[in-house]
């Protein structure tokens, strides 16, 4: 398992970032390269499913699906997710959490296994920079977005 922590702070209530994080089809526009659909219920509660591809299309798509249960739907505080593709497995959170001032923090984790064995545990550490500077990106950009949202 390797832990995966990433946070931003968005000014912007608890409830403008939940619905923000939560609009799964507006997740293409923060996330780097990552499309999401809800495949099966209504995106909003336990049991629904959602299908996030990363990568990109060239003529043909390029990259992987990451298939997602929503396990825990707390709104609008947290929401828990378990990987059931065959890639990408564990868990996963996202967590809005209030500061002062109206203000909010999102709070970004994972615990997934590392797929490919061996030569995925060897080569993680040399790839988690990479991985962590696109999550790390992609916050900044949900919270740039949001705070867009909230001006306008």
């Amino acid at each position: 398992m390797s832990e995966v922590r990433a946070s931003v702070d968005v000014d912007a209530t608890v409830e403008q970032v939940f619905a923000a994080f939560t609009d799964w089809a507006a997740q293409g526009e923060w996330m780097v390269g990552t499309s999401v659909e809800v495949t099966k219920g209504d995106g909003r509660s336990v049991g629904s499913e959602l299908s996030a591809f990363t990568g990109v299309h060239l003529g043909f798509p390029l990259g992987f699906l990451d298939t997602m249960t929503i396990t825990l739907w707390e709104a609008p505080y947290r929401v828990d997710v378990l990987h059931t593709g065959q890639l990408v497995r564990g868990t996963g959170a996202m967590e809005v959490v209030a500061l002062a001032d109206g203000r909010s923090r999102f709070l970004w984790s994972e615990d997934l296994d590392i797929p490919l064995g061996a030569l995925g545990r060897l080569g993680w550490p040399l790839a988690r920079p990479a991985f962590m500077a696109g999550v790390n990106h992609s916050l900044r950009k949900l919270a740039a977005v949001i705070e867009q949202q909230v001006r306008s």
